[in-house]
């Protein structure tokens, strides 16, 4: 199971979901299901541009249990 760190990237870089949603053009469903304790699915093209955004690598989206 990965755990998401997405939530907490977000809130350290003062970042909102209405502010990520402009910039990169993601749903607010989207934003707001990767920001959840458990990511169930997630394509690898969403957590590249969130990464991107953010100015982290994707792996630093997420923890493996």
């Amino acid at each position: 199971m990965l755990t998401s760190n997405v939530k907490r990237i977000m809130q350290e870089k003062k970042v909102t979901i209405r502010a990520m949603n402009e910039a990169t053009g993601l749903s607010f469903e989207t934003i707001t299901r990767a920001r959840k304790s458990q990511i169930n699915l997630c394509r690898l093209n969403t957590l590249e541009i969130m990464a991107s955004y953010l100015g982290c690598k994707v792996k630093d989206l997420f923890d493996e249990d």
